[in-house]
């Protein structure tokens, strides 16, 4: 079942949403998704939704993204009674883990997860969330880690994906890719 808002209801949270001009530099418009969080109704709002689209798919595991992708996928994970996966920045996880270097504008970052993050379980359906796609190059990378670790990257969600930057096409060579807003 695909499961999407309609227009009305995308306002509605994109305007929960403040833009930020000048962020972190100039000519950066941020979108800054702190004034939905602290909006129990736009909040609950996103999360009903996403639980409604997620809740038939037999996901098993939720991979959240650093650092907004834990606020989503943590609270979804528990919705829907399934485990979280955090995919963090590198040097942050204490055990064996796989990583996965990525380009950003200004060079190179890398994100990892641990190696038995999916319990070692071979083709474990895995839904990877984040807040924003921009450039894509930590979704992609995200996504790389978890064939790594020969789970199935069922989808892809982000609660905006900013199109003009075309990081969705790039993810979209992995698996199917939802945006809540498109921006």
């Amino acid at each position: 079942m695909n499961i999407t808002l309609d227009e009305k209801e995308k306002q509605y949270l994109l305007d929960s949403i403040r833009d930020i001009p000048d962020f972190p530099k100039p000519g950066i418009v941020f979108k800054d998704i702190t004034t939905l969080l602290n909006n129990k109704v736009a909040y609950k709002f996103l999360m009903d939704h996403l639980e409604s689209r997620y809740k038939d798919m037999d996901l098993e595991y939720i991979a959240g993204l650093d650092a907004r992708g834990f606020i989503f996928g943590a609270a979804l994970a528990d919705r829907l009674g399934i485990g979280f996966v955090p995919v963090r920045k590198k040097g942050k996880l204490p055990s064996t883990t796989v990583c996965e270097k990525y380009e950003l504008e200004y060079g190179f970052d890398e994100v990892e997860i641990h190696l038995d993050a999916f319990e070692n379980k071979e083709g474990a359906r895995v839904l990877v969330i984040d807040d924003l796609c921009a450039t894509g190059g930590t979704a992609n990378a995200a996504c790389k880690l978890i064939k790594a670790t020969k789970a199935s990257l069922v989808e892809v969600c982000f609660l905006m994906n900013l199109k003009f930057l075309k990081g969705d096409e790039k993810v979209k060579e992995h698996a199917p890719v939802y945006s809540v807003l498109d921006i």
